[in-house]
Formats: structure tokens, C-alpha cells, sequence
């Protein structure tokens, strides 16, 4: 029987790397004389993408204040790079049963794709697609369509009210695992786990594996 795709997102699913990002974040804000923001305010902005937050952030100047917080981001994203507790052994599970793995991000696929090869986790994936890469980023289904290339998909893994609007848009489940520190959901995912430990269980559940 062909499995379907399990797609996940990054940043506070698998891997963390707010810190550097709500850093990051700091520097370009603090150059254009803004206050600085509370972490989980960070990641509430920071969860769609550069493309569509950085103009609502920063007007007209967006681009220049983009260029900022990736010079700021770029120096410091690999070395600061740490898996998310559970990440590595539920990837593991699930290829074990005969998942395809994808990524679909709201990081730019260029980052995305250079954190991929750092924990040596390209091949893992079917794809790993980020922001830029679709014509519109998450919470549309553009990203996820190019993720799963025609084949069928039935449970996104993320952490946000991102994942839950991307998964709903798509036509797929939802499966959150809240990040430490980050905002409340306002939305009601198809699952709520304790973490990602629970993932492989509930995704060979819903398709009668025991």
C-alpha cells in the first residue's frame, strides 16, 4: 500500500532556531529606531513569511530592513542550529513504516535547505520547500502542492496557527505540537500532542497500522 506523505514544518517542529531568528529580528528593528518585541511577539510575526510580514513590519523600507535581519541570521543559523527534543527519533519511526517525509516552511528554502545539510537530513526528505520557492508562501496551499508533487499527503506536523490554516487549505489534517514559549493557538488543530513522540502513533493510527 503507498503511504502518503507526512509533511512537516521546521522551525519549532523539528529543529529550533528562534532564538536567532527573535535576534535577528532585534538588529533590523533596532536600526530603524523600533522597539524591541517579546519572543513569543516574534514568533507570532515571524511564522508567515519574510515576502508577506517585512511590509507590514517595516512599510516601504521592508527590503532594506529584510536585507538586515538575513546578514544578521546568516552569521549565526548553523552554528546555533539544535534539534527539537524527539525530532530525530520520530523522523526515524516514520520512514521506518514506509513514510515519505516532506518540509514545508515559511524559512527561506535557501536557509532552509543549508540547515537540512548541516544535520545531514537532506536525503530524509522528498522535498524541502520554503519560502520562495511556490508562488505564495504558507498559510496557502501553493508550498504544500510543490512538496508533495502529485502524490497523495495526509497530515501536516507543525507548532503555529500557520500550520493549521496551511493544512486546512490544503485539504489536510493537522497535527501540532506547541513550541515552548510561543504563542497560544487561537485555532483547533486535528491533533494536539504532548510531542513529537506521539506523531508516529497517530499517523500509523489513522491508516489502521498497528
Amino acid at each position: 500500500m503507498t503511504r502518503p506523505v507526512v509533511l512537516f514544518d521546521w522551525d519549532g517542529t523539528l529543529v529550533d532556531n528562534w532564538p536567532v531568528i527573535h535576534e535577528a529580528l532585534g538588529i533590523a528593528r533596532e536600526s530603524f529606531g523600533l522597539p524591541p518585541w517579546a519572543f513569543a511577539e516574534t514568533m507570532r510575526h515571524v511564522s508567515r513569511s519574510g515576502r508577506e510580514s517585512f511590509p507590514k513590519m517595516f512599510g516601504e523600507e521592508w527590503r532594506r530592513a529584510s536585507d538586515m535581519f538575513y546578514a544578521a541570521f546568516e552569521a549565526r543559523h548553523l552554528d546555533a542550529l539544535m534539534l527539537l527534543p524527539g525530532a530525530e527519533a520520530c523522523l526515524d519511526r516514520l520512514e521506518a513504516a514506509g513514510f515519505p517525509l516532506a518540509v514545508v516552511s515559511n524559512k527561506s528554502g535557501l536557509f532552509l535547505r543549508r540547515e537540512a545539510g548541516r544535520l545531514g537530513w537532506t536525503g530524509r526528505f522528498e522535498a524541502l520547500v520554503g519560502a520562495g520557492d511556490a508562488r505564495l508562501d504558507k498559510p496557502d496551499a501553493a508550498p504544500v502542492r510543490m512538496a508533495l508533487g502529485g502524490r497523495p499527503g495526509f497530515w501536516l506536523v507543525g507548532d503555529s496557527d500557520t500550520d493549521i490554516r496551511t493544512a486546512r487549505n490544503a485539504g489536510l489534517r493537522s497535527a501540532v505540537v506547541p513550541y515552548a514559549g510561543g504563542p497560544a493557538l487561537s485555532l483547533n488543530a486535528d491533533a494536539l500532542c504532548d510531542s513529537l513522540a506521539a506523531i508516529p502513533d497517530l499517523v500509523a493510527f489513522s491508516h489502521g497500522i498497528n
